[in-house]
Parts: structure tokens; sequence; C-alpha cells
């Protein structure tokens, strides 16, 4: 049985796709499924996959056509489509990081509803970012961790695991770009449900240009950033509905 669903949203991804496939299908234990999110037939993406299937032959992957447009509609259309127990986000351009899925699973079934990958933390690593976004995203995070006191290093990062029980009960009210992630591991904490973290690389992409608009998204991960110290210092709790 599938444990795990991971969603790896596509927007020409050709250059990049096939070796991060390739490193899940030598790495991962876990059975899993790979989600695959795009917006478009003619997205490069899809062509290099199906050129390249031998590289992965062993992986069980599905297309998933966004039926809306652009990365936060695309990440939403694949949790949309989960079933697994657990569902992970997982970038396109990643091919060094597939050897920490299996913990990351072994760490939700101990309890965690949601697993963070930290680049903040001993043994995670930021290496290359452009100096704007590197200066708002070690901020951001040191902030939210030694003062809103969010049980993660790493709060910004779009890699990240939830629960089956984060997918189903919690509403994201986010629409723009990766401010889901952060919005579901802040109300995951004002419920008081458990948040762990994993050390995690990342690297400034080689192909293909990023989805991730810093100064576009600034506001609405602003409203989370407040949700957190607003948690904290506020002793906020509560339990949303369940979703139908």
């Amino acid at each position: 049985m599938t444990r795990l669903d991971i969603v790896i949203p596509v927007y020409n991804e050709g250059g990049n796709i096939v070796p991060t496939l390739s490193a899940l299908a030598r790495q991962l234990k876990t059975p899993a499924r790979v989600l695959i999110c795009y917006d478009m037939p003619e997205d490069d993406s899809l062509e290099a996959i199906a050129a390249n299937r031998e590289h992965f032959s062993g992986l069980t992957i599905e297309f998933v056509r966004n039926n809306g447009h652009g990365a936060h509609q695309a990440v939403m259309t694949g949790f949309a489509a989960s079933s697994a127990q657990f569902v992970l986000m997982y970038p396109a351009d990643d091919n060094y990081n597939a050897g920490i899925l299996d913990t990351m699973v072994t760490m939700a079934e101990c309890g965690s509803d949601v697993v963070c990958a930290s680049r903040f933390m001993p043994g995670g690593s930021m290496i290359g970012c452009p100096w704007l976004k590197a200066t708002l995203v070690r901020c951001a995070n040191f902030t939210l961790y030694h003062l809103a006191r969010l049980p993660t290093r790493d709060a910004t990062n779009g890699f990240r695991l939830f629960s089956r029980r984060v997918i189903q009960t919690i509403d994201v009210e986010s629409t723009a770009g990766f401010c889901y992630s952060i919005e579901l591991l802040v109300k995951a904490h004002r419920m008081g449900w458990r948040i762990g973290e994993v050390p995690a690389n990342w690297m400034q992409r080689r192909h293909g240009e990023s989805r991730f608009r810093v100064l576009r998204w600034l506001p609405s991960y602003l409203r989370w950033y407040l949700y957190a110290f607003a948690t904290s210092w506020l002793r906020l709790r509560n339990e949303p509905t369940l979703l139908t």
C-alpha cells in the first residue's frame, strides 16, 4: 500500500526532472507514488519523463493536470489528488535530498503532523541563494523560531511533509505561490499538533527559472508570520471544522 504521495509541481522542468526522479527511485524505500502536476500538455517536463523512463522504472508516476494555473494551484491540485497517509511537496529541481524522505516519513509515523525540511538546523545548508532572498528568509526564520517560538528553524521552505489529518482538516486560505506551506504549518502549530524537522540542503537551481517570487508574495507571507506570533504571544489555540 502506498504510504506517501509526493507532489511535484512542474513548469518546463525538462532540464531538472529526470535527475530528481532518478534520485527518488534510487534512494526512497517508503512505498510511494509521485504526482507530477503540470499546467499544459506542452510542458517539456512531460517529454523528458516519457523519454527517460528507464532511469526510474521502479517509481510509480502519475500525471495530474493543474485545474487552474500557477505554482499554488498546481500544489493544491496535487493535494486534492492525493490519497496516501502522508503527502509531501517536493521541488522538481531537487536531486540531492531524496535520502531524507524516509526519515521524514518515520518522523510522521511517530506522531508529527508536519515535518519540515530544514536548511537552518545543524546538518542543513542553503547554498547560492540570491542575497535579497537569503536575507529575508534567514531573518524571517530566525525570528519565527526564537521570538514566535515556532518549533522549526525553517518555516518558509515549501519542501514539507503533511499528515492526511492536516490535508483534510485545515482549510487553505492562501492563493499566492507557496504561501500555503507556512499557512498549514502555523495553523497546525496553533492547534497544538506536533511539528518535526530534519536537516536538508538547498542549492540554487542550474536549469530553468524559479517560480519563487519573494517581493510579490511577501504580503501573503507576512500574514502568516504575524499569525505565528499571535499564537505564541496571545496564547491562541483553535480546532478548525473538518472539511467535507
